[in-house]
């Protein structure tokens, strides 16, 4: 297996199996939503799109967030924690800064596609330990590199092993640099901002390593969305 890590969206590394990595926090958010029991996870780009498959759907609930903040009538921000009681639908429709783009694109050129957080690490490393190359995909912040994602990219490039690029070997070794998932998902500029409007609880939510074994994998496009479900 040979293991590539794309710091940022506009890198555009492509491979066979690809895992997006936001955990800051859709792909913390998805990862939970599906343990919870929500049947999908409905990944748009944008709110305008959102909000027509919400409507569409009938059985769907709205989540999502700009800047970490909840957007405006939607049911859950873009939490972990938010989703973690019993589903309140069947699908959750799911909209954020860099996350769900971040799926989107990814989807258009991997030929599999799996979501991976520090919550579900070991599933994910598991799941993706037959592929012959993987990319491990950032959604960073903003275009630019984002501690927080690095940090995770590197503990799962660590755990799936094989032959490293050097993306992968400076992921890893900034994963290394830490001996508490905690502080460089604290010190990032993602968790700095949460921390300022009052969602560092988020943090520590995503910030616990393999407490869910759920695998969330791209299963097919629904017009703008990618649909995400739990692998079976």
């Amino acid at each position: 297996m040979r293991v590539h890590v794309a710091f940022t969206p506009g890198e555009q590394v492509a491979a066979p199996l690809g895992i997006v990595v936001d955990v800051l926090r859709a792909t913390s958010t998805i990862a939970q939503a599906l343990a919870s029991g929500y049947r999908r996870v409905l990944c748009c780009a944008e709110i305008d799109e959102a909000l027509l498959l919400a409507d569409a759907e009938g059985d769907a609930v709205l989540g999502g967030e700009r800047r970490g903040v909840r957007i405006e009538g939607f049911r859950f921000g873009n939490s972990p924690p938010e989703v973690a009681g019993d589903p309140e639908a069947g699908t959750l429709v799911l909209t954020t800064t860099n996350g769900t783009s971040l799926l989107v694109a990814a989807a258009a050129r991997c030929e599999r596609v799996l979501v991976g957080s520090l919550l579900n690490l070991d599933a994910v490393a598991r799941a993706a330990r037959d592929a012959d190359e993987v990319a491990i995909l950032c959604a960073g912040v903003l275009g630019e590199l984002a501690l927080d994602d690095a940090y995770c990219a590197g503990r799962i490039a660590e755990r799936l092993g094989g032959e490293h690029a050097d993306s992968a070997v400076a992921a890893v070794r900034i994963a290394r640099s830490y001996s508490d998932p905690y502080e460089p998902l604290a010190t990032s500029r993602s968790g700095r901002r949460l921390a300022s409007i009052g969602l560092a609880d988020d943090i520590a939510w995503c910030a616990r390593e393999s407490v869910l074994d759920v695998v969330p994998r791209f299963a097919r496009m629904l017009g703008p969305a990618a649909e995400v479900v739990a692998s079976t």
